[in-house]
């Protein structure tokens, strides 16, 4: 299972359960020493002190130390387990319901139940608390994907365009940069399409680091939508995105190449794209949606293919050109079949 919405924003960055211990508990110099020096020990050691110095702070009565506890079983995939001390504290601490929101709704440790995830995100955006506020940009985004997506809430597009606009907060890096790059997405989507403020909200996440807007940014250049066709921006976009692992950047790369009739590059760095089609190990290390994975590695499949059956760039291969053809419609039939009647029609 993996997680599909905002990670858990941090208020002093994106430090791990194991620094946060060792901030806490930074008097006991000597009881933290295996923090500082993480190096220095196994895995399974931190984590088993990280444990032992959070039971006692339990024990103590302390309010953060059940957050604590579960957050270290959730950065280590222990769901369960962190399910349940997320429960014990959720109605002191917002950081645990905002995790606990999360886990219902992707169905983390639990079965999925996306009205109870959205219902404590609700919760975290109303709440006037200070301890709140540096959860409401993600909590906005995770709720206006349930309002996109209709789950566990009504199909409400508008809605989520609110919520997203409201977590973009005018492109401020600090808020939430998935609700930059969606808002990009969602006016490239609505009818009609808004191209000016796609190209404006993928600029915005790109800018903040955004990998997926960067490839979308770089098509955006490459086809003149949104902006003035500029392919010098464009292939700095696509090849930077490439560089940093975007598979979608790839594969449109490799038909850049392809059309251009640079048949052996365009074979060779199809070859290297299409090395690991597994679509869901790959989102999951670069966070990008499996939608677009998917597309760029049948993209490069597809022209691989050609490049086979036609001998363009490498030597010819029929059982080659077969297999790829094959890749390609499994991993997107629509992509394939798009590219096909290109491809029938002479234009490829």
């Amino acid at each position: 299972m993996k997680l599909t919405s905002e990670p858990l924003p941090q208020e002093s960055g994106s430090e791990t359960v194991l620094r946060t211990i060792s901030k806490i508990h930074s008097v006991e110099s000597e009881a933290i020493k295996w923090v500082t020096c993480p190096q220095s020990y196994s895995h399974t050691f931190l984590v088993a002190r990280a444990e032992e110095l959070v039971d006692k702070k339990i024990n103590a009565g302390e309010p953060l130390a059940y957050f604590l506890k579960g957050q270290l079983y959730f950065e280590e995939g222990w769901y369960e387990d962190a399910l349940l001390q997320f429960e014990q504290s959720k109605d002191t601490d917002f950081q645990s319901m905002y995790q606990l929101g999360v886990m219902y709704y992707d169905g983390l440790g639990t079965p999925p139940d996306p009205k109870k995830g959205v219902e404590y995100m609700k919760k975290i955006i109303s709440s006037d608390s200070p301890k709140a506020r540096h959860l409401k940009f993600a909590a906005a985004y995770n709720l206006g994907r349930a309002y996109w997506e209709g789950c566990g809430a009504e199909i409400l597009e508008k809605e989520a365009e609110r919520l997203w606009q409201i977590a973009a907060d005018h492109g401020n890096p600090k808020a939430s940069v998935k609700a930059q790059s969606a808002l990009g997405m969602l006016y490239s989507a609505t009818h009609p399409k808004d191209l000016k403020k796609a190209f404006f909200w993928h600029s915005e996440a790109c800018g903040n680091g955004s990998l997926e807007s960067q490839g979308i940014l770089g098509l955006m250049y490459l086809y003149g939508h949104g902006v003035r066709k500029n392919l010098k921006a464009a292939l700095e976009c696509l090849n930077q995105a490439s560089d940093r692992g975007n598979v979608y950047a790839k594969g449109h790369l490799v038909e850049y190449y392809y059309r251009r009739k640079f048949f052996t590059k365009a074979a060779e760095f199809a070859k290297r794209v299409t090395e690991n089609d597994n679509v869901e190990e790959i989102a999951k290390a670069i966070d990008c949606a499996p939608f677009y994975i998917a597309k760029g590695l049948a993209m490069a499949s597809f022209y691989l293919a050609r490049c086979f059956q036609l001998g363009l760039g490498t030597k010819p291969d029929e059982a080659l050109a077969k297999k790829y053809y094959s890749k390609a419609c499994n991993l997107d039939p629509a992509v394939a079949a798009d590219l096909e009647l290109t491809a029938n029609h002479g234009r490829i």
